[in-house]
């Protein structure tokens, strides 16, 4: 029988692409797929719990007895999961969940080409980069948002964002320091350096280590978000921020691109044709590593969300990062998994 197996990486804590990893799992089996997430240790009571509510079979990787009818599928990083597949002679492929990864842990002096691996990528600028670097253009499978948990608050009224709550002071301003700690702080002193009176308007919120409830609600407080990854392959903090409400400014990790679009004009733009959309600029994006730049951004941005002047054209990129967010559903991930499997001959 065929069966997608889906390698769960041993982090010990949850994360946004292990929550990916999930959710194509659950996405497979909507498709007609017999799907199974495979642990080299079991896992805590909480991801155990978490398994069962989304109805996830599970089990150990010495357990699955993979077979050539099996895919074996493995997020980026973890090069000696692919062993089980590649032994088994299952059909192994890896989740390129960031371009940045995509060698990580690839022995020295092994290439990609000499391995019986085929891939699929998290965005297109990774898959772009992947075919650049690897001479295939695979297949995208990209996450979605749970617009039950992320969404604007009450102020959105038939599509339409009520001003007020802009004018508000102070400035709720969110952020992910998990990665690129340091950069944030830097931003944060430039401004308290720079713009003492607007620093002290700024309230400064982590979303880090977290609950995804309490996440989502600490998003619909807040008027803007930090983006400050890099690099990345789809970031979803960003895209579930847009989905709350919030206005994203930051870097893009080359793999935001997948969705942001600038809201002004002769602005950074990537090394790349970006993908035709339905939406239009939805954040403030710099190029990565630009420290001064995005400081200058961000207290234009929290003067802005305190000018009653500038409330419309703020509610204009509000509404689109909603509406990217909304595209980024259940099923768009649904036909891209049903793409892939069509692909590969597992689907008609």
């Amino acid at each position: 029988m065929k069966r997608l197996c889906i390698f769960y990486p041993p982090l010990g804590r949850k994360s946004g692409g292990t929550e990916v990893l999930l959710q194509v799992a659950e996405t497979s089996q909507v498709v007609g797929v017999d799907t199974v997430v495979g642990f080299w240790e079991p896992p805590d009571a909480g991801l155990e719990q978490e398994l069962r509510t989304r109805m996830l079979p599970w089990c150990l990787c010495p357990h699955l007895e993979l077979g050539p009818e099996d895919i074996w599928l493995v997020p980026d990083g973890w090069v000696n999961a692919l062993s089980l597949g590649v032994t088994a002679k299952a059909r192994t492929f890896l989740y390129c969940q960031n371009w940045a990864y995509l060698f990580d842990g690839l022995p020295e002096g092994v290439r990609w080409h000499d391995l019986p691996v085929e891939f699929v990528a998290v965005s297109h600028p990774v898959a772009l980069f992947m075919e650049k670097v690897l001479g295939i253009r695979p297949a995208i499978v990209r996450p979605f948002i749970d617009t039950t948990l992320f969404y604007p608050s009450a102020v959105w009224k038939a599509g339409t964002l009520q001003a007020e709550p802009l004018q508000a002071a102070p400035v709720r301003m969110a952020y992910m320091p998990r990665k690129n700690r340091r950069l944030v702080q830097q931003v944060q002193r430039i401004v308290r350096e720079r713009r003492p009176d607007l620093f002290s308007h700024i309230e400064w919120l982590s979303i880090q280590n977290k609950e995804r409830s309490e996440v989502a609600a600490m998003l619909r407080t807040c008027q803007i978000f930090l983006a400050a990854g890099f690099p990345e392959g789809c970031p979803l903090p960003p895209l579930e921020a847009m989905a709350s409400g919030c206005i994203p400014i930051g870097y893009t990790g080359l793999g935001g691109w997948d969705y942001m679009r600038q809201a002004r004009s002769a602005a950074v733009l990537p090394p790349f044709d970006l993908r035709p959309v339905p939406w239009s600029g939805n954040g403030y994006f710099y190029p990565d590593g630009d420290v001064l730049g995005l400081a200058q951004g961000v207290e234009s941005m929290a003067a802005a969300c305190m000018d009653k002047e500038q409330s419309r054209e703020l509610e204009t990129i509000i509404q689109a990062g909603v509406a990217t967010a909304r595209s980024y559903d259940r099923s768009q991930q649904e036909e891209e998994v049903r793409r892939w499997m069509k692909e590969i001959g597992w689907l008609d």
